[in-house]
């Protein structure tokens, strides 16, 4: 078993006929479509998150003695970066469905790459703030990122997939925390640079970065598996609603009869398509009927939905059942993220800010296994009771389990090093696993409108983030209490909406 598993990272994977997905991640096979879309997807939203989360490393200190900022400026500055990303998510979405999540991702690179390159020209408090809003674009880079997996892996392995790439890039948050010091560190002492140029002359590095990776995504990637996403529909066409191309063969909708020897224009487009890939993939044969992969495929297709059905999208149970668990376990990450180096500090002062900097970044850090777990266990509970329904069980017994381990940490407020990290290690687990089980479930509700949900999700995500970091604002240094009140608030709201059906009646088939 462990042979299999090593040999799909590195094989071209299997795909489903009926929807052109692979049902293994390629993960070290670069000159495959299907891996390099995975590598620039986990990439691209870690280099995002390692410089929306750039500032509180030098924050804490540096920025802020350098601009006099007070302990509210710096409160504030976190909100508003979350702020931003909560928008930024809620309209990323519909445009990912529009216009292609590739090209989503590459314009949210590049917008938010150019405030961060910004950082030199800030000259006090109002102005970091402001800075901040605008580099919170790159946050909403999450969306893309879910949505472009979600369009090239099978509903088989996407749990794990979406949770690989969001957990490997969520780690972009604990990265910074050794990132951005070490670039300062090497700016003030090999280069001599005094400390109000070297902490701006050190967002210029992210900068670099961020842009780079947006023109590989760019020049290197593709936007489906049957390439440009305005030629999305080439494997449903439907001239007059009557023909489909499916498995070679042209199909009526209408009498359900299909015949072989297609003619153009859709051998042109099959043989573009084949041309088109890296490599040509694996298709595996079937027992569904050419009818049944049609209807298939036509569910997964995404369409540009109009107004009332975004809204009814967005506003139904199923999408509501998502979002507000998301809002508790993302929107916990976010805001315990943003202040956990200063709880550190502040119950164990010997530890000092670097120290107490680098305990704080594992909690960002465990991401990386984590969250792809909590994909894994969605996906295999998935795979053995074949009942979307379970995955749903399994969110809400982690939101749970999180709300749980919140509690004890701030009631007990540990004294000891060992208790207060392993008691942090334990949240991080459920907190983190949710996340990904979260977007193990999200590709099976409206997948025809995949970038809404994923939108709307991901955007309360922040919503969260934002409310739970005013909570930490209003409660200043008594950590303990707000993580408290935080932990019954997602008690309370993932028991409130474990009754929900995780997927519409209308989309059963999923």
């Amino acid at each position: 078993m462990a042979t299999n598993f090593v040999k799909h990272l590195f094989v071209s994977p299997e795909i489903n006929p009926s929807t052109r997905k692979a049902k293994s991640i390629p993960a070290l096979n670069p000159f495959d479509q299907y891996g390099r879309v995975f590598f620039f997807s986990w990439l691209g939203f870690m280099v995002a998150f390692l410089s929306w989360y750039a500032f509180p490393p030098l924050l804490s200190v540096t920025i802020k003695k350098d601009l006099n900022m007070t302990q509210e400026d710096v409160a504030n500055s976190n909100i508003v970066a979350l702020l931003a990303t909560l928008l930024v998510r809620f309209i990323a979405g519909p445009l990912c469905d529009r216009y292609g999540p590739r090209l989503v991702f590459v314009g949210l690179l590049l917008c938010g790459a150019i405030p961060t390159a910004m950082a030199g020209l800030v000259t006090g408090p109002k102005g970091l703030i402001a800075l901040r809003f605008f580099v919170g674009i790159l946050g909403g880079t999450f969306v893309p990122c879910q949505v472009w997996c979600t369009g090239f892996f099978d509903k088989s392995i996407v749990g794990t997939a979406n949770s690989l790439a969001g957990g490997w890039g969520n780690a972009g948050g604990g990265i910074t925390y050794f990132l951005m010091p070490a670039i300062y560190d090497s700016l003030v002492h090999s280069r001599g640079l005094p400390s109000h140029k070297a902490w701006r002359v050190a967002y210029v590095v992210p900068f670099i970065i961020i842009s780079a990776i947006a023109l590989g995504m760019l020049f290197f990637c593709e936007d489906t598996p049957t390439g440009k996403w305005s030629e999305r529909h080439l494997w449903a066409k439907e001239p007059n609603n009557t023909t489909v191309v499916a498995d070679g063969n042209i199909v009526d909708i209408n009498s359900g009869t299909f015949s072989s020897g297609m003619t153009t224009p859709y051998n042109a487009a099959t043989t573009d398509i084949e041309k088109k890939g890296a490599q040509s993939p694996r298709v595996l044969d079937t027992d569904a009927s050419t009818m049944g992969q049609m209807d298939i495929f036509k569910q997964e297709t995404v369409v540009s939905p109009t107004r009332r059905e975004a809204l009814s999208v967005a506003l139904s149970l199923s999408t509501m059942a998502l979002a507000i668990p998301y809002a508790c376990s993302f929107g916990a990450e976010l805001a315990i993220n943003s202040i956990l180096g200063s709880y550190y500090t502040k119950n164990f002062p010997h530890m000092g800010q670097t120290k107490s900097g680098q305990w704080a970044a594992m909690f960002g850090l465990l991401n990386v296994v984590f969250r792809p777990a909590g994909g894994l266990f969605g996906d295999l509970v998935y795979r053995y009771t074949d009942k979307v329904w379970s995955k749903k069980l399994l969110i809400t017994f982690l939101g749970v389990s999180m709300g749980a381990f919140q509690l004890a940490i701030g009631l007990s407020n540990p004294s000891t090093e060992a208790a207060m990290f392993g008691l942090i290690a334990g949240m991080a687990f459920f907190l983190e696993a949710s996340n990904g089980a979260n977007f193990a479930l999200v590709p099976h509700v409206h997948p025809s409108a995949n970038g809404i949900v994923s939108g709307i999700v991901g955007g309360f995500g922040n919503l969260g983030g934002i409310v739970f970091a005013i909570i930490f604002r209003y409660n200043g240094s008594s950590y303990e209490r707000s993580m408290w009140i935080i932990g019954v608030i997602c008690l309370a709201a993932n028991m409130a909406v474990s009754w929900i059906r995780p997927v519409p009646k209308s989309q059963m088939q999923s």
